[in-house]
């Protein structure tokens, strides 16, 4: 059975590591492109969509590291 084309916003959430509301404001943001389906107008992002946004994103994190525009702020420390 192929893999669904489309995700749930919550699916985006769980694949990113993020929360529902999170994956809502890329989408509202237009920086992770999505269409809404459905009577209830529910989202769905392609999975060509979101990978083609962890690509974009890795990019730019590469340009912040060459550039060393990195704050403190910036620093996601996990213990």
């Amino acid at each position: 059975m192929p893999a669904n084309r489309f995700l749930k916003l919550s699916d985006v959430a769980d694949i990113l590591n993020i929360s529902s509301s999170q994956a809502y404001a890329l989408v509202r943001s237009g920086d992770l492109p999505a269409i809404k389906v459905g009577g209830r107008g529910q989202w769905r992002v392609e999975n060509a969509e979101l990978e083609a946004y962890i690509q974009r994103a890795y990019h730019k994190t590469e340009q912040q590291v060459a550039s060393n525009a990195f704050s403190d702020a910036d620093a996601d420390v996990e213990a």
